[in-house]
């Protein structure tokens, strides 16, 4: 949530300065990185008190405190003002999330080092950063942070950004983040970290060097299992503090379960409320519910927005399943001219012969918003998942949704 609000206040003040409306009236907005930060602590606080009345109003007693594991239906909590507290319970479901991932050989205390957590405390607005590790939170920083006119150096491990997106989606970031000013540097490592009283030099294996007002390393998370004792249970988290889970989301220890960050991908705050309803009616009564977990799309905050849900065309080339593509580009589309916001696309990837929808992606703005029409879609079985739905259905105009009808339409006109 503080990211995603602070996203949103940057795309904001950006709006109005690309507004040729605007510029040509001469107004212009400009806001220092924290006091655009301050903008994210009431949705914070409203967050809190909506959780904390769903507990009230459901009457589930909340504790508060440090809590580790006794044995395996036991459970102590050091509750900060009334000593220890035992809870006893037949089943539990560790929810912990996690936290950045920070390498012994780091220097996080040095005033010009962040993760993706302690960046959010940050007291100016740098004119260079350099951001190591290029993964969803690294995409999301850079594109933020370059909205702001600070100098992005975007360091990536693997050869390219995002591996698990459609190829065409990774090309499209790519060039985006590189048209916007981001400088990609593909297959590097680190080789030290140096602080200095004038920033951060990042010094690479390569034999190359980064210089930048600070650094913010965004390169993986761990799970917050540390301080559980989970060694009096019989649980080994693996080396990034995460949790081994089967179908059902129960770990090696059939009555202790774990959702969330702590069991690894997707890691998506989505996925984890289904994992938990999930894992809470397995609990229950023992039952799976096999439509759960299935068809969770993919949201990423990048500048403009990603999101995808089902098969990539990689994935299908594999299964040699015989598919086709639909496209439609945004600046064919009214209502991206309207709020100008051309950039992007909708992809469509559907069987040949049945006309089955396998996938559907999306680059542009709106994407996290209107890939859930195509995820209502692809969830369905039988004649009712086909991109038929899409040419038989009037969508609002102008919209972004109506780029389903024009992909649908471009994809199906391929099969002739």
């Amino acid at each position: 949530i503080p990211s995603k609000t602070l996203r949103h206040a940057i795309f904001r003040m950006a709006e109005v300065n690309d507004n040729p409306l605007f510029a040509k009236a001469g107004i212009s907005v400009q806001f220092d990185y924290p006091e655009l930060l301050r903008s994210a602590e009431a949705v914070i606080q409203e967050q809190v008190v909506t959780r904390g009345g769903f507990y009230q109003r459901n009457q589930i007693p909340v504790f508060f405190g440090e809590a580790h594991f006794q044995d395996e239906h036991t459970l102590l909590i050091n509750e900060p003002q009334d000593g220890t507290l035992t809870l006893t319970a037949e089943k539990f479901v560790i929810a912990v999330g996690s936290r950045p991932y920070r390498p012994a050989d780091v220097d996080f205390s040095h005033p010009d080092i962040y993760d993706s957590d302690t960046i959010l405390t940050m007291d100016r607005t740098p004119q260079s950063m350099t951001i190591y590790g290029a993964g969803v939170i690294g995409c999301e920083y850079a594109s933020m942070f370059r909205r702001l006119g600070i100098k992005i150096n975007l360091v990536n491990t693997r050869c390219k950004l995002l591996e698990y997106l459609d190829d065409e989606i990774i090309d499209a970031l790519s060039y985006q983040l590189r048209e916007d000013g981001v400088v990609l540097r593909h297959s590097e490592e680190y080789e030290k970290i140096e602080g200095t009283n004038e920033g951060v030099v990042l010094h690479l294996r390569s034999g190359k060097k980064a210089k930048a007002a600070c650094l913010l390393w965004a390169n993986g998370r761990t799970g917050n299992t540390d301080k559980l004792a989970l060694e009096n249970v019989g649980l080994v988290p693996n080396g990034r503090g995460q949790l081994a889970v089967n179908e059902d989301y129960q770990t090696e220890v059939e009555n202790i379960y774990a959702v969330g960050d702590v069991i690894g991908f997707p890691s998506l705050a989505s996925a984890a409320y289904v994992q938990g309803r999930a894992a809470g009616r397995h609990l229950v009564d023992g039952q799976r519910d096999e439509s759960l977990g299935q068809c969770i799309p993919t949201g990423i905050y990048t500048s403009p927005e990603i999101s995808c849900v089902g098969q990539t065309e990689r994935e299908l080339t594999e299964q040699k399943i015989p598919y086709e593509v639909g496209h439609a580009q945004f600046k064919s589309l009214a209502r991206a001219q309207i709020t100008n916001r051309p950039e992007g696309m909708l992809k469509l990837l559907f069987h040949r012969d049945t006309l089955e929808v396998l996938g559907v992606h999306c680059f542009g703005a709106n994407a996290s918003e209107i890939i859930h029409i195509g995820q209502a879609i692809l969830s369905q079985k039988g004649s009712a998942n086909t991109i038929l739905y899409f040419l038989s259905t009037t969508f609002n105009y102008p919209t972004m949704a109506e780029a389903y009808r024009v992909a649908a339409l471009n994809g199906y006109n391929r099969l002739f």
